[in-house]
């Protein structure tokens, strides 16, 4: 296939403003209220899925239901990705349901490595993962957070080597950082935003809040 699209690309698409790009698709929280409001929706999302044999991801709570869209074949987002968040959106209108992007995110896991390739089989052995895209390792059942892996030049003895990326809505990083910085943490460095911020705790433990921005 060779219908791929960026993330700027599927934002800019029209009819998909309850959708936000994370680092695992394009993603969209419909608050439901209920499990049975919550239970319709995805039994209308599941009969657009197999009329686009195009099938998401779909995470059903009882306040609410959250979607992923990724098109496996090309491993990214595509038309097709844009094609069925705009009916799902529809779908959810319909059905008296709104959408809100504050509660949407993922995350990884990174571990800092002189030698990625000699420690990579240990987490995918410790944790039952396979190979990804880009050398991470991901979950084969597709739950919980890949791990991506970063070459240091030389081993650090001060700063955490293992270390969080939060992934969020664009427009929800600004909100998301200011509550990290009021709960104590402190700014390590902006160089990369807004693909990613470096914040740390207050014994210096490090995590990243990142969006699709700048990445393209």
């Amino acid at each position: 296939m060779t219908d791929r699209i960026t993330a700027r690309q599927f934002h800019d698409a029209e009819g998909v403003g309850d959708w936000r790009v994370l680092f695992d698709g394009a993603c969209a929280y419909f608050g439901t209220g209920s499990f049975a409001t919550g239970v319709a929706l995805v039994a209308e999302i599941g009969r657009l899925a197999d009329e686009a044999n195009h099938h998401p991801d779909v995470d059903l709570r009882y306040p609410g239901v959250t979607v992923r869209l990724w098109t496996h074949d090309v491993d990214g987002l595509s038309h097709r990705d844009v094609a069925l968040a705009r009916q799902i959106s529809a779908a959810a209108r319909d059905l008296g349901i709104s959408a809100d992007p504050a509660p949407l995110q993922c995350y990884n896991l990174t571990v800092d490595a002189l030698v990625p390739v000699n420690v990579r089989p240990f987490w995918a052995a410790l944790l039952g993962y396979r190979a990804g895209a880009d050398d991470d390792l991901v979950d084969p059942r597709g739950r919980g957070p890949s791990v991506g892996f970063q070459i240091m030049d030389t081993a650090r003895t001060q700063r955490n080597r293992v270390h969080l990326d939060v992934s969020v809505p664009h427009d929800q990083a600004e909100a998301r950082i200011a509550a990290a910085l009021a709960a104590g943490g402190r700014m390590v460095s902006t160089e990369h935003a807004p693909a990613w911020w470096v914040l740390a705790d207050m014994e210096g433990n490090e995590a990243c809040v990142a969006t699709w921005q700048g990445r393209d």
